[in-house]
């Protein structure tokens, strides 16, 4: 078990959620090489907490930039061999990086794992359902409807952000979609079916609450991915195909909400989708 860990939490006005991350790392049953703590504006006394509580943990404050620019933060800081994201309302359960660092020893060549997870919304326990089922190996497919891994799952070699880039900053949300849909063009990935971490959700400040319209976000990305030369004829067809089913129900939905300009804005995008 030598993996040289680097785990990465972004945070904002999250200091009591963020007191259960650090605590979850802290339960791991192998030690990480570094926990590193990026508080993006907080006002709460997130950084006093983090000097009181967890002394040993590094703390970098910076002015209010959103959470991929939180993150590629925290990464581009990072001095270990693989980088394990966590979000700071998440939480780890005890053996979550002892099942990855196994299962990586076991197929080295692999350079991502992510793992199964518990869904908890308002206190309660959710089951989820099929289409966030998680899997392993080439899941370029499942990746286009939706995000397909949670970022406090992922444990990534950290030369893969070397070579495919870090995380959007000019996207406000689906960075993570952004990312994955970059990474599973290229890689298979490897998955510990098994669930090692809790989710929560339901609270005021998710970013699904903040913006209408998630659906523009990945839009976006397909775009960027159908742009980008990376992917094979196959990919193309299969981005194509999402971003065409993604728009049309976009434009629908802002038709209804009577923002006409962004409807046609969208319904030529389909257009241009098929082409």
């Amino acid at each position: 078990m030598g993996l040289q860990i680097s785990v990465i939490i972004p945070t904002f006005n999250r200091r009591e959620a963020l007191g259960r991350a650090l605590s979850s790392i802290q339960s791991q049953t192998v030690a990480v090489h570094e926990t590193i703590v990026v508080d993006d504006g907080s006002n709460d006394g997130t950084a006093a907490m983090v000097a009181e509580r967890f002394p040993k943990i590094k703390i970098i404050v910076q002015e209010n930039q959103g959470v991929s620019a939180a993150r590629n933060t925290g990464i581009q800081a990072a001095t270990g061999e693989w980088i394990a994201l966590l979000d700071s309302d998440d939480e780890w359960l005890p053996q979550k990086l002892e099942r990855q660092i196994d299962a990586i020893e076991q197929a080295p060549q692999m350079r991502l794992c992510h793992t199964d997870e518990i869904w908890i919304r308002n206190g309660v326990r959710v089951n989820q359902m099929k289409k966030h089922e998680k899997r392993g190996g080439h899941i370029f497919e499942h990746c286009l409807p939706l995000c397909c891994m949670s970022p406090s799952s992922a444990l990534i070699r950290c030369d893969v952000f070397d070579e495919l880039g870090l995380f959007d900053e000019g996207l406000p949300a689906c960075e993570d979609y952004d990312f994955w849909l970059r990474f599973c063009a290229k890689y298979p990935v490897l998955y510990v079916d098994e669930p090692l971490l809790k989710k929560y959700g339901g609270h005021e400040d998710q970013l699904s609450r903040k913006y209408w319209g998630m659906d523009r976000f990945r839009i976006r990305a397909l775009e960027k991915a159908l742009a980008s030369g990376a992917l094979s004829e196959t990919q193309k067809d299969l981005a194509a195909g999402m971003l065409h089913t993604k728009a049309r129900i976009y434009a629908q939905g802002a038709r209804k909400r009577g923002r006409l300009e962004e409807a046609t804005q969208y319904e030529q995008k389909m257009g241009e989708a098929v082409r």
